[in-house]
């Protein structure tokens, strides 16, 4: 109940009326113009929906609950920021640098991230509906922490997103929500997708080589073309259910286990 009233609340604040912003672009950029590491850009809680950002170079800002409803950050610079509690609903951040960057309890669904750079993130939101395409997510962590879920299990939910193109390799996505998601051919090489929920899923073309997708839902998952080179599956009773294994390559070298 914790975990549903939580992101009702986000949903709640993502669907806000638009009002003006607390600064235009010209004041963000001399605060950012003027910022170091010791003394960061204040922009915490700021609200800054609908500003054109895009270009800019935010590593040395805090942008901590800042409003970014609508916003174009396009090809800036955010990496390595605590953007956790941010709202980010239909956000821009397409060729943006999110290198290393936190986004915890956060709605981003609609969000447009394609060709973003993601390595290394640790994303908890709601990217519902975003655009991922060709987005890099090398090493990123957007798995759970079991041990670390004070208001139940939050995860991070890649509903209904494209995703095709993608960079997942070595990827944490463990109990990830990724039901009807677009992955056609993306790299997923040696990605931990334990527990995923992949129903409806279009692998078609993707590299799922070394990938582990233990105790995943995979109910009309599509494996059309999908390189499953020591890809490991558990639970798998029957494998002539899996969508498309047929023409799949590698088969022979999937790791099926039954239980």
């Amino acid at each position: 109940m914790k975990t549903y009233a939580y992101w009702l609340l986000l949903t709640l604040l993502c669907c806000l009326p638009a009002s003006a912003a607390d600064l235009d672009r010209a004041a963000v950029e001399q605060r950012l113009s003027s910022a170091d590491k010791a003394h960061p850009a204040d922009l915490r809680r700021k609200d800054l929906t609908g500003l054109d950002l895009s270009g800019l170079d935010f590593k040395n800002a805090d942008l901590w609950g800042s409003d970014l409803r609508r916003a174009n950050l396009s090809n800036s610079d955010l990496s390595g920021l605590n953007l956790d509690l941010t709202v980010m609903s239909k956000i821009n951040l397409s060729g943006a640098n999110l290198a290393n960057t936190s986004i915890f309890g956060v709605h981003m669904g609609g969000a447009d991230l394609s060709n973003a750079n993601l390595s290394g993130s640790r994303f908890i939101a709601n990217l519902d509906r975003s655009n991922l395409s060709h987005a890099n997510l090398s090493n990123a962590n957007w798995g759970v922490d079991m041990q670390n879920q004070p208001m139940g299990l939050m995860r991070v939910s890649l509903n209904n997103v494209n995703l095709t193109g993608a960079n997942l390799n070595n990827a944490n996505l463990n109990r990830a929500l990724l039901r009807y998601a677009n992955l056609t051919g993306a790299s997923l090489k040696n990605t931990v997708l334990f527990g995923v929920d992949l129903a409806g899923a279009d692998l078609s073309g993707a590299d799922l080589s070394g990938a582990d997708l233990s105790d995943s839902i995979l109910e009309d998952t599509n494996f059309s073309g999908t390189d499953l080179a020591g890809t490991v599956f558990s639970g798998i009773k029957d494998k002539a259910r899996l969508k498309g294994l047929d023409t799949s390559k590698h088969v022979d070298l999937a790791i099926f286990k039954t239980q």
